[in-house]
């Protein structure tokens, strides 16, 4: 059979297998057995037996339960309240008020969640409420909401990095930190946003509170240092060189436990259903990349990436016209697959194209976080849009709608990564 026989048999496999309710994980191990049989002359069960094992017992996969720990663990504490009230008053003065504590509570949070839902249910459960009771405009607090959300996987540490990372061999500490400009550099075209938005319409704004002395904001903010010092434990023991990205994610961990015992939010119902919450999460997990370890170890034994590098090779695209069409590529995948599944899908047949091209694979890395976060708000499988319509109750084209301006600014943002590669790799080069 040729190339493109093979490739269109498996991908007719793995989308009748899915579409029958078969789990991802499961989906993918079964496409690779087949592959195996098929076309390799190694026997397929002990090439399952020895990819899963070895996807399984990654030390550098460690990271990955912990920090998905510490999320759940804060989910469950007062955070989202203290940190309303600590950024509210400093927010007064800015073009669009309370609708900044959108972005940067979620940039804060997402510096402690490596989850993009965790950080937008964990926000919203607090400024939804908050800000429509106060007046603000519902499309601009849901669409602020939905798209700052999304930075819980920019901003490190992030899973999708630790993912990407153990799939394309690449430095997590490395990722962790080079997400940290582009991250700032998204949530200030957010907050931009929305500083143009209410100077275009100040009458949709309301009136600010009762003005507050500048005494009496600092002992507002006294409720964000518990979670300014867990952040500078996390990434200040990577980016100092003290801590491996596993390491660090167990000091995040007992920070968690310390905030959270710290507020009495931390009884043993709470501690039971953060643990078993990181377990279920982190056991879905695993299955998706052991099955994805099976399957790219079957895509090498086919030679499928290695044809398909050579076949993207001859079309003689631009190192700029080869980004955007895999930018292009990863969205359409987005309203089909959550984005752990595209990046452990992908990066095997991927991966040899893109080094081949010569393009960076940390710089690489934040591109396809960035294009991941763009899936996270375009339907019919966007992770936030879900999250928001089980918060508001509203229609999930509504929702998709009055984001599309946060769509539009990541856009920009991956431009901006492209034309100014030093905003991700930077930081980097100076560990």
């Amino acid at each position: 059979m040729s190339d493109i026989s093979v490739a269109a048999l498996l991908i007719a496999a793995l989308f009748l297998i899915l579409g029958s309710g078969v789990w991802i994980g499961l989906t993918l191990s079964g496409v690779a057995w087949i592959a195996m049989q098929m076309f390799s002359s190694r026997p397929a069960g002990d090439a399952m037996a020895v990819t899963i094992w070895g996807s399984a017992s990654s030390w550098t996969l460690t990271a990955l339960p912990l920090f998905v720990w510490m999320g759940e663990i804060l989910f469950r504490t007062r955070l989202s309240q203290d940190m309303f009230r600590g950024l509210a008053p400093w927010m007064q003065r800015l073009p669009g008020r309370l609708l900044h504590t959108n972005v940067v509570g979620c940039a804060i949070f997402a510096a402690v969640s490596g989850s993009s839902a965790a950080t937008c249910a964990t926000i919203g459960k607090m400024t939804l409420p908050e800000l429509q009771r106060r007046g603000y405009p519902q499309d601009m607090v849901i669409g602020t909401l939905a798209g700052a959300g999304t930075l819980g996987l920019l901003i490190p540490p992030s899973i999708i990095m630790i993912v990407y990372g153990v799939a394309a061999d690449v430095s997590i500490a490395r990722l962790f930190i080079a997400g940290v400009v582009p991250g700032i550099l998204l949530a200030l075209l957010f907050s931009g946003y929305i500083g143009v938005w209410a100077l275009l319409n100040p009458a949709k704004v309301p009136a600010p509170d009762a003005r507050m002395s500048f005494a009496q904001k600092l002992h507002a903010s006294r409720s964000l240092i518990p979670v300014t010092l867990l952040i500078l434990a996390v990434l200040g023991s990577i980016y100092a060189g003290i801590a491996t990205a596993t390491e660090a994610a167990a000091v995040g961990v007992v920070g968690a436990l310390v905030i959270s015992a710290a507020q009495g939010s931390l009884t043993w119902t709470t501690f039971r259903e953060s643990l078993l919450g990181a377990t279920r999460l982190y056991c879905m997990m695993a299955l998706i990349l052991a099955g994805a370890a099976f399957l790219t170890l079957a895509m090498g034994y086919i030679g499928l990436p290695r044809h398909l590098a050579e076949w993207i090779g001859s079309l003689g695209l631009s190192k700029f016209q080869l980004v955007m069409m895999l930018a292009v590529f990863y969205i359409v995948l987005g309203c089909f697959l959550d984005g752990i599944s595209m990046v452990v899908l992908t990066m095997g047949v991927i991966m040899p194209t893109v080094t081949g091209a010569g393009i960076d694979p940390i710089w690489f890395g934040i591109f396809i976080v960035i294009v991941v976060e763009m899936a996270q708000i375009t339907p019919p499988v966007g992770f936030n849009l879900f999250v928001l319509q089980g918060m508001t109750g509203k229609d999930l084209l509504y929702i998709a709608r009055v984001t599309v301006p946060m769509f539009l600014l990541m856009v920009a943002a991956v431009l901006l990564i492209y034309f100014f590669p030093d905003l991700v790799t930077w930081l980097p080069r100076q560990m």
